[in-house]
């Protein structure tokens, strides 16, 4: 299908039931409080029965997840699961209790002990009888959050990519400003009327940037105007990038992601003979292995040619996802602009946006959207550009 122009798409809690002890074990005998409200272990440490469940009911990828990035068991990573459920019942009772004086909440460690703040010396009593530790700090939770405030007003109108984030860091009881230059960054501080006895600078060389995916069947905007689809998320080298239709731009064509975010170049564009182009991508993209559907994403695992007859789905931005059969391959039809040929005829029906977006039988990528007749309200036939050829072409290798 050609692609359209101009379209858019678019309560205080008991101190007994919440004593941050270790969790010995969550595997242990467990016996009901009177009330209902908390739980023991066999060793005797105090749960709420809500962060029990917490612990117990993980989602098993979560589970690994933590295990693997952590370097812990199932068991502590459920125990830290667990004290971090009973944190997040303690602090926010506490930050309501001490009101002015409140300074900011962490937790540390694997068994996660929480941390709560004060100007006040003398609640640190308050704190520790709910089971957390005391630390007595000069600012204030309101202080800090005003010095941050006049930094973002002052990047409103004086943004500087030498210091690009700033944060409260209730740890060490300031504003943090990480800054590549932080002569610089003190300067900004400085006009932004934030009280300076507040702000630390910290070196840093974090650069960051928007992070989007690359996934067959969104859209993308073609030198600011016309749409098509995205076929497959594609690598050469290092280099992320996606095939699509060669009649939805030229080589040089800059393209916008669906989120209307800078996204990359046509780097190769073949129309008419072929239907078929690449597009590299910036670094704020990365290349996924997915194909979007009605009803969530389908990973593509290779590209391996189905036959006549076999099931065929597409995906594009303007209608979505509609499935089909393969009719015929090695085809050649001829549009207003010349004859192109090699491509697969298919009952799958395609509108225009729908250009060089994603057909896959199973899990195996077949092509992308080069053009039909009809439309999906009465039916039609489409015709896709086989996606190994494409790959072959530019040296591109399937992100799979």
């Amino acid at each position: 299908m050609r692609h359209s122009r101009g379209i858019a798409t678019g309560a205080a809690i008991a101190a007994t039931a919440l004593a941050l002890t270790a969790l010995p074990s969550l595997a242990g005998a467990v016996t009901s409080s009177p009330t209902g409200t908390s739980t023991k272990t066999a060793a005797g440490t105090t749960l709420t029965a809500d962060a029990l469940r917490a612990a117990e009911e993980m989602p098993a990828g979560a589970l690994k997840a933590m295990q693997r990035d952590f370097g812990i068991t199932a068991e502590q990573a459920r125990e830290r699961v667990a004290n971090e459920y009973r944190a997040g019942e303690i602090a926010p009772a506490l930050a309501e209790d001490l009101a002015d004086s409140f300074a900011g909440a962490w937790t540390t460690g694997d068994t996660s002990t929480l941390t709560v703040a004060t100007t006040d010396a003398s609640e640190a009593s308050a704190i520790t009888a709910q089971g957390a530790r005391a630390k007595v700090v000069e600012h204030g939770m309101d202080e800090l959050k005003a010095a941050k405030a006049a930094l973002d007003r002052a990047a409103e109108k004086n943004a500087t990519t030498a210091a690009p984030v700033w944060y409260v860091d209730v740890k060490t009881n300031s504003v943090v400003v990480r800054a590549s230059d932080t002569a610089e960054a003190r300067a900004f501080a400085e006009a932004a009327g934030a009280d300076t006895d507040l702000v630390r600078v910290v070196k840093s060389d974090e650069q960051p940037r928007p992070l989007y995916d690359l996934r067959g069947g969104d859209a993308y905007y073609i030198n600011g105007s016309g749409r098509c689809s995205v076929g497959f998320p594609v690598t050469k080298g290092s280099q992320q990038g996606f095939v699509t239709a060669g009649h939805c731009g030229t080589r040089g064509s800059s393209t916008t992601g669906y989120n209307r975010a800078a996204q990359g170049t046509f780097q190769g564009s073949s129309f008419p003979g072929n239907d078929y182009a690449w597009v590299a991508a910036n670094s704020n993209w990365t290349a996924t292995p997915y194909v979007k559907t009605s009803s969530g994403s389908v990973r593509v695992a290779g590209s391996t040619q189905a036959t006549v007859g076999a099931s065929v789905c597409r995906s594009g931005s303007t209608t979505g996802w509609h499935c089909g059969t393969i009719q015929q391959h090695n085809t050649s039809v001829t549009y207003p602009e010349g004859t192109i040929t090699g491509v697969t005829r298919t009952t799958v029906c395609a509108e225009p946006g729908d250009s060089g977006g994603s057909y896959i039988s199973g899990s195996q990528a077949q092509g992308v959207t080069s053009g039909g007749s009809g439309n999906c309200r009465t039916g039609g036939t489409t015709y896709y550009q086989p996606v190994n050829e494409i790959l072959s072409a530019y040296g591109l290798t399937l992100k799979r």
